[in-house]
């Protein structure tokens, strides 16, 4: 009871020093697997608490006004690993996309929910059950949730190269008329994602891995890099990154 007070008046501090609010927040979800260890769970056990923990900074968010979270919960890299743990994860979307689908909130806050990634790589079924949690929320335009799955940022400007390539070939388009913005349109062609202000990782680890490189990398996005396994991530953490960031908005303008 006493931490619980004390981590309430500290929220009340940081909110006191946040002067912006990120419109994008891309988060790095690591550590579900390290929670599990330490905590003796199995590793599926660690992906649903990662996956609590996801409603509930979702919620935080929100209450917060950010309009756009995208989510890193799968990458390319991510299907070499055990093909057990890749399906028990599969199974782990396809519950949380179901929900959406019926979830009030969702619909109360017209959230709309969509995939980032290849669904080239991704099993038939799950692509199903993505597609109906994304027709559901098609018309909604207050919030956006974004989730990264078979995701990787190297994967993304190369099948963005190919579509140019393409389009110049069959002369729709000529060289000399590629540029930033072209390439940024067939990047972002499904999912018209805004530039990211703030990237968020946790589980210790100090790198982006891949993540929206030309919507972070290329904009300068604030990055913030915290201890805590994604499981763990607390309210006081959210708030320490958009500190970061609104100190950050602050140095520029000064």
């Amino acid at each position: 009871m006493i931490r619980d007070l004390l981590e309430s008046v500290y929220e009340r501090s940081l909110m006191a020093q946040i002067r912006h609010i990120p419109h994008h927040v891309a988060i790095i979800q690591d550590g579900n697997r390290r929670f599990a260890t330490s905590r003796g769970l199995i590793r599926k056990e660690g992906h649903r608490a990662g996956a609590d923990r996801t409603e509930k900074v979702l919620e935080w968010s929100h209450d917060l006004g950010i309009q756009h979270i995208t989510l890193y919960s799968f990458s390319t890299e991510n299907l070499s690993r055990d093909g057990e743990e890749v399906k028990d994860l599969f199974d782990l979307f396809k519950d949380r996309f179901n929900r959406v689908v019926t979830d009030e909130r969702v619909h109360r806050d017209r959230i709309r929910v969509r995939m980032v990634g290849d669904r080239a790589l991704l099993p038939d079924d799950l692509i199903s059950v993505i597609t109906r949690a994304e027709e559901a929320t098609r018309e909604y335009d207050s919030y956006y949730l974004n989730v990264a799955l078979a995701y990787g940022g190297r994967n993304e400007i190369v099948r963005a190269a190919r579509e140019i390539l393409e389009k110049v070939t069959c002369g729709h388009h000529t060289p000399e008329q590629i540029d930033a913005a072209l390439v940024e349109r067939h990047l972002c062609a499904n999912h018209n994602l805004p530039p990211v202000d703030l990237v968020i990782r946790t589980g210790n680890e100090c790198r982006t891995s891949n993540f929206l490189p030309w919507l972070a990398n290329g904009h300068e996005s604030a990055v913030y890099f915290c201890a805590p396994f994604w499981p763990l991530f607390r309210k006081i953490d959210l708030l320490r990154a958009i500190r970061v960031y609104s100190q950050r908005r602050d140095a520029l303008a000064a």
